[in-house]
């Protein structure tokens, strides 16, 4: 049998040398195909399949099943907890022997960048994302350095010296894995830290993240080195905590077990003081979840892309497929009379089944290696446009040995399927047929299969066509909405006040300088100081109650600003005034309100001006609403009625009875500079004025507001390109299967066009003919495909932007590109026939 295999393989690949236009067509369909689905398999594998990689992640839990993020006060609406205070944790790992290890990690370190540089080198201080992890975080995992030590509970005690460990990504990208580098000092966020080891290579944290941390450092040294209020107040949620379970411990109990000590530790808490409250202390309760692939805030932004992606991709797979299949059906007919020669001579319709099917199988192979490069590339892309600009994201486009086995997989079961049937017609060819004179007939064309096959790939087209349509048409409203914004002219600098080591008494003096700095570069018009700026990724928010309304106690977001921010942002007062520079940390605390927040929390025709809010009945006199502003959008243009109050930087809710030193919330992280003209040069000018007040003041991020608000439609912008590529290929290939068909009806019906036009058929009349079976075939498709897409659309409205069906522009146009597409592949076989030379023509009988 391998010899027979070997000779099989060695005639098919003489019978592929033989015919190269036809082997390169068929390659290069299915290696768009199978690559387009290799490279969404390669992200699909990457983000949603994958474990973290170490030891034994089967064995690894996590205490929650949400991604909240990143401090949080006060109960949980439904009492479910996935962010847990440190004291909790400590009680938890203490009281929870279940565990062999149980370890804590910070739930936001990607919106808390620290600012580092190396002692004695004159590096200028950067931006990096630092974690805080605890003790037994890296033995947690079961890790080994790659070079000196990893932390353990020892650096994680109060008073130790402040440890780091290195990520081997930063090592060697930053520092070219100098072994010099453990055991030296950096400044981190001025306090001088030792490098007491390299993680190991591929280790990336405990979350798949385009940021991933460059250093790790203890819990117990986050109040050192960022001034952080909140890492031992018992109410501060702000980690995610991870386990090892012990061999044979029923995860249910434990769970039940987990439970009771949660409520232990919340039940002493001011969160629960008051007798209401602790009515509610019976609902705080956690989820445990696998923890094997980290928290799971990746994937649950990408999921339902993905998902998509991966469906819209099998659907050209399919189209790809389906032309295989023809130019298979087309080759068995070709070598027809060479068929029954050898069945004449005694071969066995089981080898000659064999060697057909080996041929398919050896070319679906091809096309599968010519996909991983198309794979290859394609991922390359994807990546580009899902996380443009970034560095370290720990995704290869490379394929892995899962993409490899499903490429391998996905060429074997195309070569099998759509070669088999073709294979199976060819050998059933009765041998006499070879030896008969005459094996011609007038009449003959493409079989009814060929021509179903055709009408899949036009109604899959047409689906896909549809779905590009859609996602476009979505990011076009979202593109389109009016956001409140003027993003003219306007640049964003993220900074970092606490990591360059300020203290919130000194934030205000820092404030009034980047202010006049800034202003005295010349063409620079206003300098917004905020604590976050529109169309990002941050939102904070507390309840809001309006002095005599008690029953009214909405959740709102909220922005600390100077005066400023509205005019650099493109914000517009609509009554009474904005945040003034009077407005300090001893005058009246004031607020501006929103259009949505005056709709919901007032009467119609009810003027807000000179009314109260504050964060509970208790404190709702602590800030009086002076001016209303237009509705900007904030954190994603989808978010509607969205609620919102501003104040000014110094001011601090008189009913707030901690200390100035204990507010982090006196921290802005973002200044909006509006120039009067377009300056190329503002990134170099913003780190260059930074660092001339302190050279610790490292930009974190520097974008123009342009950028920072296209950045919010990432995903739909990828999903519109993608799904209007793959809808261009489907097109394409679907295209090239109407032409096959139809140039090879016309070759097979060679001698009948010749008597049609001897016996006077007019050359349009010939054109009109092959054209109308071309067009026949596009419209059982167009039957079959309008419905399934009528239908489809459903599955995708969530995605979609305001989009509850199919608008007739869009089914319009995609029907009018597939017939635009069939004329096409119709024309030049039709054109070609209306040639035919009638005596030539009857000459070939």
């Amino acid at each position: 049998m391998v010899t027979a295999l070997i000779q099989d393989v060695r005639y098919a690949l003489r019978q592929l040398r033989k015919t190269p236009a036809f082997t390169a067509t068929a390659i290069l369909t299915l290696a768009l195909g199978l690559g387009a689905n290799a490279a969404i398999f390669t992200l699909v594998n990457a983000v949603l399949l994958k474990n973290l990689p170490v030891a034994d992640p089967k064995a690894l839990v996590r205490l929650g099943d949400r991604d909240d993020c990143c401090v949080g006060f006060g109960m949980n609406g439904d009492g479910n907890y996935s962010i847990f205070p440190t004291d909790t944790y400590q009680q938890l790992k203490k009281n929870a022997p279940e565990f062999q290890e149980l370890a804590a990690v910070q739930a936001g370190f990607a919106y808390n960048p620290v600012i580092v540089r190396r002692e004695g080198t004159g590096e200028r201080a950067r931006s990096v994302m630092g974690e805080f992890v605890s003790g037994n975080y890296f033995r947690t995992f079961g890790l080994r350095p790659q070079c000196g030590r990893l932390l353990s509970d020892p650096d994680d005690a109060k008073g130790a010296s402040v440890a780091a460990v290195m990520s081997y990504q930063t090592w060697q990208n930053d520092y070219a894995g100098d072994p010099s580098v453990v055991g030296s000092t950096f400044y981190i966020n001025t306090r001088p830290v030792t490098i007491a080891g390299i993680a190991p290579p591929g280790f990336f944290g405990d979350r798949l993240s385009s940021t991933p941390p460059d250093f790790y450092l203890p819990i117990e040294a986050m109040p050192l080195l960022t001034n952080a209020p909140y890492v031992h107040d018992p109410d501060a949620k702000w980690l995610y905590i991870f386990g090892r379970v012990k061999p044979g411990v029923s995860l249910t109990q434990l769970q039940a077990k987990l439970n009771g000590l949660l409520r232990h530790a919340l039940a002493p808490t001011r969160t629960f003081s008051s007798q209401s409250k602790k009515e509610q202390l019976f609902k705080a309760h956690l989820v445990l979840t696998p923890g094997g692939a980290g928290i799971q805030d990746m994937q649950e932004t990408y999921a339902s892309h993905l998902r998509l992606l991966m469906w819209v991709s099998g659907l050209v797979l399919l189209i790809a497929c389906a032309n295989l299949a023809n130019l298979l059906l087309v080759r068995s007919t070709a070598r027809k009379a060479e068929i029954c020669v050898r069945a004449a001579l005694g071969a066995m319709r089981g080898r000659i089944v064999r060697q057909l099917l080996t041929e398919s199988i050896l070319l679906s192979m091809l096309g599968g290696f010519a996909g991983l490069a198309v794979a290859y590339a394609g991922t390359r892309m994807l990546l580009a446009l899902a996380f443009p600009g970034a560095q370290s994201i720990p995704i290869q486009a490379s394929p892995s040995t899962e993409v490899l086995a499903f490429a391998c997989a996905l060429s074997l079961l195309t070569g099998v399927l759509f070669g088999v049937t073709p294979a199976w017609i060819a050998a059933r060819t009765e041998p006499a047929n070879a030896l008969r004179a005459s094996a011609r007939t007038t009449t003959g064309g493409a079989t009814l299969l060929q021509r179903s096959l055709v009408i899949v790939q036009a109604a899959l087209s047409l689906v896909l066509l549809v779905g590009a349509g859609l996602f476009s048409q979505s990011l076009g409203k979202l593109q389109s909405k009016d956001l409140k914004l003027d993003a003219a002219n306007r640049y964003i600098v993220h900074f970092s006040p606490q990591a360059a080591g300020y203290s919130q008494r000194k934030v205000g003096d820092l404030y009034r300088t980047i202010e006049d700095r800034f202003h005295a570069i010349p063409g620079v018009d206003k300098v917004g100081i905020s604590t976050y700026t529109p169309m990002e990724e941050y939102n904070d928010g507390f309840s809001v109650v309006v002095q005599g309304r008690p029953d009214m106690d909405i959740n709102s977001s909220y922005v600390k600003a100077n005066a400023e921010y509205f005019d650099s942002v493109g914000t517009h007062v609509i009554m009474g005034r904005g945040i003034s520079v009077q407005d300090t940390a001893t005058s009246t605390p004031v607020a501006v309100v929103n259009q949505s927040f005056v709709k919901k929390l007032f009467k119609p025709g009810e003027n807000p001006i000179g009314s109260h809010i504050g964060f509970n009945t208790k404190s709702s006199g602590d800030f009086e609403i002076v001016g209303v502003v237009e509705d900007t959008a904030y954190t994603s243009a989808r978010w509607k009625d969205h609620l919102m109050y501003f104040y000014s930087m110094p001011q601090r809710p008189p009913s707030d009875r901690s200390t100035i030193d204990e507010d982090e919330l006196m921290y802005a992280r973002t200044i909006v500079l509006k120039t009067e003209r377009p300056m190329n040069d503002m990134e170099t000018l913003a780190r260059r004025t930074l660092s001339s007040i302190n050279p610790n003041l490292s930009v974190v991020k520097f974008q123009t507001f342009r950028a920072q608000i296209g950045d919010q439609f990432t995903q739909e912008r990828i999903l519109a390109r993608l799904t209007m590529l793959f809808g261009t290929l489907a097109l394409l290939l679907a295209t090239i299967g109407l032409f096959g068909v139809t140039a090879y009806t016309v070759a097979r019906r060679t001698p009948e066009i010749g008597i049609r036009m001897a016996l006077g058929a007019e050359r349009t009349g010939v054109t009109a003919m092959v054209l109308r079976g071309a067009m026949i075939q596009v419209a059982l498709g167009l039957g079959i495909g309008i419905p399934v897409a009528l239908v489809s659309v459903r599955f995708v409205k969530s995605q979609l932007y305001e989009i509850t069906g199919i608008a007739p522009g869009v089914m319009s146009a995609a029907i009018l590109m597939l017939a635009l597409a069939a004329t096409l592949a119709g024309l030049i076989p039709a054109r070609r026939a209306a040639c035919i030379d009638p005596a030539q023509a009857l000459r070939t009988e």
